[in-house]
């Protein structure tokens, strides 16, 4: 893939990515607020503006390090974690879950709604390649998203929902691992693990459950 095919994929995906980001890591403040801890409020996290959810490192200069010098091969990239206190929610054990799935679910939505947008384009004729690709962008970075989120280890969404389910016991040996939970997930991304394992099954039925749920609109414009 030559600059300029790396420029324009680039492009294509920064508003799905932006809008990805921001909303996953606004979902995770705004039920956090709802259900008792006003502590991303109150840092300005939950808000519709992508800057204070956006890493200077994680979310644009390494993704781009990364993307450049592999040729699209290989992405990584992270948001600033929207800061939670779990011990203020009102039931923290149970609404650590809520809080959670909160990320993941908006990701889910928008993969949905990017759908919705790629057929009312195909409905009204539009033929014009950059939209139609930021549709199919949008919904996979969405369904990444969502997917990967879910991986059942800390600090990743899926392991505060696992923490959050197990009985007490097994949720403090479960949460034992998050200051090392990071690093665990990089080494099994690079090896190849989480995408055989867990990645591609979920993103395969996450699809199919998009298809599914899109379908009467793709009857409609048949």
């Amino acid at each position: 893939m030559d600059t300029s095919q790396l420029i324009q994929t680039v492009l294509i995906y920064a508003l799905p990515v932006i809008f990805a980001i921001t909303l996953h890591e606004a979902a995770h403040g705004y039920v956090a607020q709802r259900l008792g801890d006003p502590t991303a409020a109150m840092l300005g996290r939950v808000t519709l503006n992508p800057v204070p959810h956006i890493d200077p490192i994680g979310t644009i200069l390494m993704p781009l390090l990364l993307y450049f010098s592999t040729g699209g091969a290989f992405l990584f990239g992270y948001a600033k974690p929207v800061p939670v206190r779990f011990d203020r929610l009102r039931h923290p054990k149970r609404d650590m879950v809520w809080v959670a799935l909160a990320g993941p679910g908006a990701n889910l939505l928008q993969a949905l709604l990017w759908g919705v947008l790629l057929y009312v384009l195909a409905g009204a004729g539009l033929t014009e390649r950059f939209f139609i690709e930021m549709c199919k962008a949008g919904m996979l970075t969405n369904v990444v998203m969502f997917a990967f989120n879910l991986f059942p280890l800390p600090p990743l969404d899926g392991g505060r929902i696992l923490v959050g389910l197990l009985p007490w016991r097994q949720a403090m040996a479960v949460s034992r691992i998050e200051p090392w939970g990071f690093y665990i997930v990089m080494a099994l991304v690079i090896t190849g693990v989480v995408n055989s394992v867990w990645m591609s099954p979920l993103m395969d039925l996450t699809f199919a459950f998009i298809k599914l749920a899109l379908s009467p609109l793709s009857f409609l414009i048949r």
